[in-house]
């Protein structure tokens, strides 16, 4: 890759000369017109690209957004980060990815390399006791977005699916097609988005005047390997014998299938499925699976617009916090 110098040197001017053209100062320091397209043009031909970390050590400004998720390869992680990287696109920023795996001690590694690389901003699905971490960003003057979920203790902006309302639609939707005894099958993390999920099971089986006890939810390790998870969930729905099973994420949807399977169940004469996040998966199973659809592509898009008003290159989003309702796919499940 050709450098100033080399221009310089080709086209017999000064390395300042070239400088001042190529950073858009060749009215500032008067520099003939005529030489200063000469010097784009012969730069470009010549497949020149500036510095990048020059160019951000002069300007502050390194047009770079870090995106800190949970799992990069879930699917909803992999589809929102798909969108997002779209949008930044149209405003020439680039995403620099990073995955925390919900793990507090990675996640403070993370977040200092990233402010290290100078980002521009910061776009996270928060992790367990990340709070300290992107106080301190703020403080620091970099723009913040959450998605997915938020710190009921801070006032950052965030988009995300409207948890409780999903998982009611789901509950609502198997009350309706006659199940009574109705588990839901969760996971142990401490984030607003689960317990949201979790609040909307209970609060909608006692509106409907279902029973529900201790024993309807079983909540998984987060973390829990997949073979481990799968046969907890296979016990758990062997020994309750619900009519009906509401999965708290898709991925939890996955293995609840396969415990279903190692059950010798069928779908949903055995047992009905609804899960909270839809999974390409549950479009191809048979019978294809009922879910409650993020809206994905929503929550990237305005989630851009948040942060590009915070940086003042869009204008500032009025509403800075944002539940967007989620939909009901209904399938063959129920």
């Amino acid at each position: 890759m050709i450098s100033i110098k080399e221009i310089a040197a080709k086209l017999g001017v000064s390395i300042a000369t070239v400088s001042s053209v190529l950073n858009g100062k060749e009215k500032e320091r008067r520099i003939n017109a005529a030489l200063a397209d000469k010097i784009k043009r012969f730069a470009l031909e010549s497949g020149y690209h500036p510095n990048q970390v020059a160019v951000s050590l002069r300007t502050g400004k390194s047009r770079i957004i870090g995106l800190i998720v949970d799992n990069i390869s879930g699917a909803f992680f992999a589809s929102l980060a798909n969108t997002i990287e779209k949008e930044l696109e149209k405003y020439g920023y680039t995403v620099l990815y990073c995955s925390t795996g919900n793990n507090e001690s990675k996640v403070e590694t993370l977040i200092r390399i990233l402010f290290q690389h100078n980002v521009d901003g910061y776009l996270v699905i928060p992790a367990a006791g990340m709070e300290e971490q992107l106080s301190e960003l703020t403080s620091r003057k970099r723009p913040v977005v959450l998605m997915d979920s938020y710190f009921p203790d801070t006032k950052l902006p965030y988009v995300l699916v409207n948890n409780y309302e999903g998982t009611a639609a789901g509950i609502k939707h198997l009350i309706k097609a006659g199940c009574r005894n109705i588990a839901f099958v969760c996971n142990d993390i401490s984030l607003v988005q689960m317990a949201e999920r979790r609040r909307g099971f209970v609060e909608t089986m006692i509106s409907a005047k279902m029973q529900v006890g201790e024993d309807s939810i079983l909540a998984t390790p987060y973390m829990g390997e997949k073979g481990q998870v799968v046969r907890s969930i296979a016990a758990y729905l062997k020994k309750k014998r619900p009519d009906a099973v509401m999965f708290a994420a898709n991925y939890l949807g996955v293995y609840g299938l396969e415990a279903i399977k190692k059950l010798g169940w069928t779908i949903p004469s055995d047992i009905g499925v609804v899960c909270f996040d839809d999974h390409e998966l549950f479009q191809i199973n048979t019978p294809e699976i009922t879910a409650v659809k993020q809206p994905v592509e929503d929550i990237a898009q305005l989630a851009v617009k948040i942060l590009m008003g915070e940086m003042g290159i869009e204008k500032k989003v009025t509403e800075q916090q944002v539940e967007i309702m989620g939909k009901l796919i209904r399938r063959k499940s129920v």
